[in-house]
């Protein structure tokens, strides 16, 4: 039955300001309240260090720390404990991801613009970056590769992670088993906003960081947005809320395939969001019930559920206007399960990232493809772009000038800055250019 987990919508029937709200995300829970309380758990890991990072954890976690820093036994222990198969499986992902990323590489810039004048543009390392790796009802060792691999491939100074505790005040091991393949030593127990508090700012144990990387709860996201507008604190990859994906498909998608892309997305988070644009009516009815079919093997179903609410089925007349719709959503993943790949891909402008045809789940991404999967999300792919090897890495620009060449372009310039009332750029140039006059050089 239509609409037993999806919301059905008929785009070409709904008015303009229906389909407008059509593709509006959940309400953002970023209230004021959140804020205040955000603000005061920086103000305390600010004044107080690692003893707020030691109550809070307590207060909120139910973990009573005796050491923040995670020891190198405990990184052995759980690398031992881990079995050859996860280990084999997480080097399987960090070569794939490490060969993508080397590809990203860019080289310096050196030009002449005109006679005399030489432009440079180096890129340099972020020198210190903190990766934040949730951890919530579910370990992410996939996004700690997604983050620490480019940032050694950048070659970043200092890797500085942190990650909240499991109840009984161990990291999860899988996490550490990624992190002791990687080679990452600096690794710390903390979570939620107070962890990136940490980061921002700096504690007795863990080193201030010049930029702050990886996804999390609302609170999280609310505490990156503040100290990334703090001089004082530290800069944020990109902004990010609840994660999502959108699937296209027409009459030629197996039903199985894209509820089940729909269901892995769900799982994430009771606040996650699917969507899926089809061309096909029937479409929507397999998906529904192959969802109804999906779910009763779940072990998250309950959060899935909870996903799905604010879900929705929307039917198109044609896939030009299904690609619209996606475009105007702008998800941070997007499937296409479609007969015309070709032309599909051709028409996408917005999007985290894509996935084509039947045989590329979403998971992939998540995992082992190559591709980074930390992305922009709520509607920021119209103006963001994913995590990568640039995003730790900054460029600095050089300029030299001849004599000639300043004297060459020395009089544009001077006009330029009196029409801009400028007075001390121009005499920054003619004051030089007099100069070279008294010494017959021109």
């Amino acid at each position: 039955m239509i609409g037993s987990f999806l919301k059905f919508i008929d785009w070409d029937t709904s008015t303009l300001e229906e389909q407008k709200n059509i593709l509006k995300r959940p309400k953002n829970s970023m209230n004021l309240e959140l804020k205040n309380k955000v603000s005061e758990i920086i103000s305390d890991v600010r004044q107080n260090g690692d003893q707020a990072l030691t109550n809070l954890a307590l207060k909120y976690d139910g973990v009573n720390l005796s050491e923040l820093k995670v020891t190198e036994s405990e990184i052995e222990n759980a690398f031992k404990n881990t079995s050859l198969e996860i280990i084999e499986a997480l080097k399987v992902s960090i070569q794939n991801i490490s060969k993508f990323h080397h590809l990203q590489k860019k080289e310096d810039l050196k030009v002449e613009t005109t006679t005399g004048v030489l432009c440079e543009k180096k890129i340099y390392p972020i020198e210190k970056v903190g990766l934040y790796i949730p951890g919530g009802s579910a370990p992410l060792p996939s996004t700690l590769m997604m983050l620490a691999i480019p940032a050694m491939i950048a070659g970043c100074e200092k890797i500085v992670l942190i990650t909240p505790p499991q109840k009984n005040g161990d990291v999860h091991p899988v996490v550490l088993a990624a992190a002791k393949i990687l080679n990452i030593k600096n690794i710390f127990k903390s979570g939620g906003a107070q962890a990136i508090a940490a980061l921002a700012y700096g504690t007795e144990s863990i080193p201030k960081v010049d930029k702050i990387f990886g996804p999390g709860n609302a609170w999280v996201t609310e505490c990156k947005m503040q100290v990334g507008f703090d001089p004082e604190g530290a800069a944020i990859d990109l902004p990010a809320g609840p994660s999502e994906v959108l699937v296209i498909a027409d009459e030629s998608a197996n039903p199985i395939f894209v509820a089940s892309d729909l269901l892995s997305q769900a799982e994430h988070d009771p606040s996650s969001q699917v969507v899926l644009v089809t061309t096909s009516k029937d479409l929507v009815k397999k998906v529904e019930q192959q969802i109804a079919i999906q779910l009763e093997l779940n072990p998250r179903k309950a959060i899935a559920v909870e996903a799905l609410q604010s879900s929705r089925a929307i039917l198109t007349k044609d896939l030009k206007t299904a690609l619209e719709v996606s475009n105007l959503y702008a998800p941070e993943h997007l499937i296409i399960q479609v007969e015309d790949l070709e032309y599909a891909k051709s028409k996408v402008k917005h999007a985290g990232s894509v996935f084509l045809g039947p045989w590329s789940p979403e998971s992939v991404g998540d995992y082992s493809s190559g591709t980074n999967h930390v992305l922009p999300t709520y509607g920021f792919a119209k103006a963001f772009s994913g995590v990568s090897l640039d995003s730790f890495t900054k460029s600095i620009s050089f300029q030299e000038l001849t004599q000639e060449g300043l004297r060459y372009l020395g009089p544009s310039v001077e006009i330029l800055a009196e029409a801009e009332g400028l007075y001390a750029h121009k005499q920054a140039v003619s004051l030089r250019l007099k100069q070279i006059k008294n010494e017959g050089l021109c």
